[in-house]
């Protein structure tokens, strides 16, 4: 069965291909608009299970992967900032506070899917206006999910982080997706 990633994200195609199985990267074509009153966690839940029957839809006879992530303080969703402006906006708005990001997962068969939320919660160091600025100019974290890149200088903005699955903050849970991919009978340990 070949293994599709359902994703155009070059940090989810990096994360997969630690488990050593071949895959193809096939960018869905959906809407990722919320609906109206969803949460974040439903909505990262919804975009996971749409990009990975989007792309079921396209190749029958796959084991699709798909991911979806969605940070919020509160009930407040925080997505990705676009650039400099709005992410120096974001991490003064986040200097102090716990945030949580949803890391959404669904494996699909085209037939049946899994699905799982992997929280992780992250509580952001009080963050003086230098250090904002000092970081995104090194990082340029504008395409990430609350300005925060947590596998490179990003870990530097926070205090603490919880999860029972330290990939997930980047946006691929793999312990998740490991005991996913067994229950489709792809054992990443039984590749060669």
């Amino acid at each position: 069965m070949r293994l599709i990633l359902a994703s155009s994200s070059p940090y989810r195609r990096e994360l997969l291909t630690r488990l050593g199985i071949p895959f193809t990267a096939i960018s869905p074509d959906i809407d990722e608009s919320p609906l109206p009153g969803e949460s974040p966690a439903d909505l990262a839940l919804r975009l996971s299970v749409a990009k990975a029957r989007a792309v079921a839809q396209a190749h029958p006879d796959s084991l699709i992967i798909g991911s979806d992530q969605v940070a919020t303080m509160g009930d407040l969703p925080i997505g990705k900032p676009g650039n400099f402006e709005r992410a120096k906006a974001q991490l003064e708005q986040l200097s102090g506070k716990a945030v949580e990001f949803h890391s959404a997962l669904c494996v699909s068969d085209g037939n049946r899917d899994i699905t799982a939320d992997i929280i992780t919660r992250c509580q952001f160091r009080h963050l003086g206006a230098q250090e904002i600025t000092n970081y995104l100019q090194r990082e340029q974290p504008y395409d990430t999910a609350g300005s925060a890149k947590a596998e490179s200088l990003g870990i530097a903005l926070m205090d603490s982080m919880q999860s029972d699955d330290p990939t997930a903050i980047i946006g691929l849970p793999l312990i998740a997706l490991c005991r996913m991919l067994r229950s489709f009978g792809l054992n990443p340990l039984e590749q060669i």
